[in-house]
């Protein structure tokens, strides 16, 4: 089973949106777009949803090779 995780990678705010497109498999923007268009519509009510979730959802684990993004 997949798990949900926030983006480390595609990150804007908390990398919630970014975590979820991945999770899904969908482009983040979408995701973005979506996600502000229900929190002004909800008057406010994602939106506390949503930063909710940041908190519980971890962040993605990090690749246990430490030199991964260096180059020689």
């Amino acid at each position: 089973m997949k798990k949900l995780y926030r983006s480390t990678t595609d990150s804007k705010l908390t990398g919630l949106c970014g975590g979820i497109a991945e999770w899904f498999g969908i482009d983040p923007t979408i995701v973005r777009v979506l996600v502000v268009i229900a929190a002004l519509c909800s008057f406010g009510t994602v939106a506390l949803c949503y930063f909710v979730a940041a908190l519980i959802v971890p962040k993605a684990p990090h690749s246990n090779n430490q030199f991964t993004n260096y180059h020689y």
